[in-house]
């Protein structure tokens, strides 16, 4: 179809409105992600992290846009390890025993994302602190660590997002567009997001809950067990709403003691 013909069909763009609402909320983790890592980094270098961080997954997802059939290719299994286990219900296997490429990729996010939100805990339960040289030497490795780090997860969410995104249109221009307005309005979201977790310390931890309960289910998903993605972003929104109850109610005890 050329882009007038898409312009003009209507099925085209209630495709193109679901798609950017599907790429917005699986953004949410990325976002809370690059929001967590980018306040680990000096003040001034902090918007730029999150800029740079975001536009690599833009960057990153039209690549893999550009390769669908390679993006595709990845649900093929690449071993099978055989029943392994007691077996479920009709002696079916209780989990997924072949492989593929994005079980693989979607596993070892997974793994990194509990990684790293059980270091960060246990950073803030400790409070670790080692002077100011320890710091200092903490800030000048800050910026290519929090790259680095933004980049290897915006792969493994790319990919998921990519696979949503041809399950639910085969147009190509209509990914393309979806995409770009979805990490746009990520890009335009980050800094408020970023700058409300660094004022609330308590928002910090349940943001570091939220990575690991995605650690969980990335891991779930990389051994063929489907989790509803509504489930877990029901729980999120409840966890923030009660979470923003606590805070209006601590602001009204801070401004009835003045």
């Amino acid at each position: 179809m050329t882009i007038m013909e898409l312009l003009a069909d209507p099925a085209v763009w209630a495709a193109f409105v679901t798609l950017v609402v599907m790429e917005v909320v699986l953004g949410i983790d990325n976002l809370v992600f690059v929001s967590i890592v980018s306040n680990k980094v000096p003040e001034a270098q902090q918007t730029r992290v999150r800029r740079l961080g975001i536009g690599l997954a833009l960057i990153l997802r039209l690549a893999l846009l550009s390769m669908i059939a390679w993006i595709v290719g990845l649900t093929q299994p690449v071993f099978d390890l055989g029943l392994v286990g007691p077996p479920g219900a009709h002696g079916v296997p209780s989990f997924e025993t072949a492989f593929s490429a994005r079980d693989l990729i979607l596993a070892a996010g997974g793994l990194f994302l509990i990684w790293k939100a059980t270091s960060e805990i246990h950073q803030t339960m400790s409070g670790d602190d080692h002077g100011a040289e320890a710091v200092a030497g903490k800030a000048a490795m800050g910026f290519a660590s929090a790259i680095v780090q933004i980049l290897l997860l915006d792969m493994v969410f790319s990919i998921d997002s990519i696979l949503t995104a041809v399950g639910m249109t085969d147009e190509l221009p209509v990914m393309i567009a979806a995409v770009v307005v979805a990490v746009g309005l990520m890009l335009v979201a980050a800094d408020p997001l970023a700058h409300f977790i660094a004022r609330n310390p308590t928002v910090v931890m349940l943001a570091l809950g939220f990575l690991l309960m995605i650690g969980v289910v990335l891991i779930a998903e990389g051994f063929g067990a489907h989790i509803p993605k509504g489930y877990i972003y029901t729980a999120m929104a409840f966890s923030a709403g009660v979470e923003g109850l606590n805070i209006a109610a601590r602001r009204r005890r801070e401004r009835a003691k003045h």
